[in-house]
């Protein structure tokens, strides 16, 4: 104790800033895994999973059955809950959490910010005959009203209109959120303004997934298939993220701010070994995660999967499938859960898509597909995708729905933090093309030429040696460089960027589906007025459709220059990033696509046209900020006091022996004071620009271009000679951990 308060009082007084480098890592090496309250030798998985959550089970045991019966209607069915039971629903709820330990409730719900918002309200309320007491009714169940204002609308009202409501979404369960000193009861809930505007990413997510679950249900009717009563959306969403230790997380101003560094050279080590992806992982690492999953479990959210990435640092968490809504609402929870675990355990959870260049940024892979309420997944070919005439439909429509909306679906990953990660070889480019693989792909050329056959490929794999068993091949290979890939029995749209809701992103591409199944459901009704045979019909139909629209398809390398001038010969779009990509959701098209299928209605898309351009201003505004500020008061300084040693070194030098050769020594001298200079110049230059920006055109897209064409090229050029003056600079005198450290000190 006395040598660690001894290192803590030498640490106070160092004023050179290796030292505070030096303690950090001091401070790591102190550290140990922490061990997690909850021992799973006495509590299984299972019997954990779900503790936390006003789940099915729950309610079957505390509501009667009639409102039970009803509610789980309107799970499964889409059947309107009647209001007029819940306070039945509304008093059983919190009785539950009160027995949990919760004192507050919150109607949790997802404004356009893309992160979750809560304001709590106690059960407390009082009784002239009881005094203080506990209670919540339907009303507070139902609908809440918090404050509007200072949410972003894209215009849809004005500051000075505050009032907002939020609304129970008893699709998706309620769950208690645990803190150190008590609980809270979580509603998930939609926000709306009020007139009735949705100023949230759930609402249109509903709206879109009750419209696929319309047209998906036509498309099955006439291809006489009646039993279903429902079809959802279903997502698994990969999540990549990096983790660093805090004590150098609370050293980087740019992290804590802006969540990248926004400098920092290349480490001598990246991730060219390939040694970190799949690697044993670290104590520290696995204790984090293993603790972050039982919080996880007892939310019910269905983690599976957990592992090394590419890039040191890195890693991945995966779920199991779940309905779209509830995915969405879990991935929400998933971050917040691992942000608040990894300070438990002395880290830093770093969900941005670049936070580090020279390595590979972070994606959330979103694993999307449809089912039935029979349990069907309609995506799954079966072993003869060739006589599987339902499936070979759901994958025209999505292959058309991706080929005429590709440059929707291209803007809903759209905004700043993703624009350092897509079209690098980390990452799916910006041309949306979907790959099949070879065995459907010569199912889908059969149907354009009319040459039907089964497309035979091996089903096995031999690996030679005698002891081993054959091993069952899948149908296709995986292609880790296309935007949107089927693997087996669903499709992955790999270019969702990290810190991103997948609510928005799924409510693009739920849309065009939508679109696409109407389109078909339409076309197949239609022709068999006057053809009764349903197989020819629907052959011609899916012939003519994916003759049209198979320019979208490519098995290749997306990363080659080959397919980008192929794409272009091709006609698609290519919109490279963000300011290119948004105009996307203001066209007359994207208008009455989603006005068509009530969806979002004008006003509501193109406030989320604005909000997205106005995120991506403030985000380089601040990048901006950030950089000069770093650059001007830490990195300048240390790079002069480094320039002013080397000066009296030589002038010292020369006084004490003469006439001596010190060429070397004024060499560097020389490389360290043009550097010094450059960066001088590139700080006033961003400086002049920003200040440029703040007085710049009013219009939001002329100014989203002016900070994509102006400011961060000149953010680029300060980093880049900042990056070399770290390679130059006595390291005992950098002030920044650098990327050596943080990457891969534990």
């Amino acid at each position: 104790m006395g040598k660690m308060l001894a290192n803590n009082k030498t640490t106070s007084k160092d004023t050179n800033s290796s030292n505070s480098r030096n303690s950090a890592i001091q401070n790591i090496q102190q550290r140990n895994p922490v061990r997690s309250q909850v021992d799973q030798t006495d509590s299984s998985i299972a019997q954990i999973f779900g503790a936390n959550v006003f789940s099915r089970q729950t309610m079957r045991g505390l509501l009667p059955k009639n409102v039970y019966k009803a509610v789980v209607n309107c799970l499964d069915n889409g059947v309107r809950l009647d209001p007029a039971l819940a306070d039945v629903v509304a008093n059983a709820m919190k009785d539950w959490a009160i027995s949990h330990g919760a004192s507050h409730f919150t109607h949790w719900f997802q404004p356009m910010t893309g992160l979750t918002a809560e304001k709590h309200d106690s059960f407390l309320g009082f009784s002239a005959d009881e005094g203080a007491i506990l209670e919540f009714s339907g009303k507070n169940l139902i609908q809440g009203e918090p404050d509007a204002s200072s949410f972003p609308s894209g215009g849809i009202r004005s500051t000075f209109e505050a009032r907002g409501y939020t609304g129970w979404d008893p699709t998706s369960p309620a769950f208690i959120m645990e803190s150190i000193n008590g609980k809270t009861l979580c509603i998930p809930t939609v926000f709306c303004s009020y007139s009735g505007h949705a100023l949230d990413k759930k609402s249109p997510l509903l709206r879109s997934i009750d419209a696929i679950n319309k047209q998906a249900l036509r498309v099955l009717k006439v291809l006489g298939s009646n039993d279903a009563k429902r079809v959802s959306c279903t997502v698994g969403p990969e999540q990549e993220y990096f983790l660093i230790d805090e004590s150098f997380y609370l050293l980087r101003p740019d992290l804590i701010t802006a969540g990248r560094a926004l400098f920092g050279a290349k480490p001598p080590k990246g991730q060219e070994m390939e040694d970190h992806y799949w690697g044993s992982i670290k104590e520290r690492v696995l204790s984090f995660m293993m603790d972050a999953e039982l919080e996880l479990y007892k939310l019910g959210v269905p983690v599976k999967t957990r592992h090394n990435e590419v890039a040191p640092a890195q890693f991945e968490v995966a779920p199991i499938f779940e309905n779209s809504n509830i995915a969405t609402d879990h991935n929400m929870l998933l971050m917040e859960v691992f942000k608040k675990t990894a300070q438990k355990h002395g880290l830093r959870c770093l969900f941005h898509e670049k936070p580090f260049s020279g390595v590979n940024g972070s994606g959330k892979h979103n694993n999307w597909s449809l089912a039935d309420s029979n349990g069907n997944n309609l995506l799954d070919p079966g072993h003869t995708p060739h006589e599987n005439l339902q499936f070979l439909v759901f994958l025209t429509a999505v292959i058309r729905a991706v080929n005429k909306h590709g440059g929707l679906l291209r803007g809903s990953i759209a905004f700043a933090g993703n624009d350092h990660r897509l079209g690098a070889n980390e990452a799916p480019p910006a041309i949306m093309s979907v790959y099949l693989g070879d065995k459907l792909t010569q199912v889908v050329e059969a149907l354009i030429t009319g040459k039907a056959g089964e497309a035979k490929l091996s089903r096995t794999i031999q690996l030679g040696v005698s002891t081993l068993p054959d091993l069952p091949s899948d149908d296709s290979d995986r292609n880790r460089t296309s935007p949107f890939a089927f693997t087996g029995n669903k499709f992955e749209f790999r270019a969702v960027g990290a810190s991103q809701s997948i609510a928005f992103p799924n409510t693009v591409l739920n849309t065009m589906v939508a679109e696409s199944l109407d389109y078909l459901a339409t076309k197949i009704e239609e022709a068999s007025k006057s053809n009764k045979d349903l197989n020819a019909v629907v052959q011609n139909v899916l012939k003519e459709t994916l003759t049209e629209n198979k320019r979208i398809l490519f098995n290749g390398d997306n990363y080659s220059r080959v397919w980008h001038e192929e794409a272009e010969r091709r006609g698609l779009p290519n919109h490279r990033n963000t300011v290119e990509s948004l105009p996307t959701f203001i066209t007359k098209e994207s208008i009455e696509l989603f006005k068509k299928y009530s969806i979002l209605d004008e006003e509501e898309l193109t406030s989320r046209y604005k909000i997205m351009l106005e995120s991506y201003c403030k985000t380089i505004n601040i990048e901006a900020l950030l950089t000069m500020s770093m650059g001007t008061t830490m990195i300048l300084p240390t790079a002069l006091k480094y320039q002013g040693q080397l000066a009296s070194t030589i002038t010292q030098t020369k006084s004490a022996l003469g006439n001596i050769d010190l060429t070397a020594e004024e060499k560097i001298l020389k490389e360290v004071a043009e550097r010094v200079g450059q960066l001088r110049g590139a700080l006033e230059q961003l400086d002049a620009l920003s200040k440029e920006a703040d007085e710049g055109d009013s219009d939001l897209l002329s100014h989203a271009k002016f900070y994509q064409q102006k400011v961060i090229p000149a953010m680029n050029n300060v980093r880049t000679v900042a990056d070399e003056l770290e390679t130059m600079v006595d390291d005992a005198l950098w002030p920044l951990p650098k990327f050596r450290e943080m990457l891969y000190i534990y």
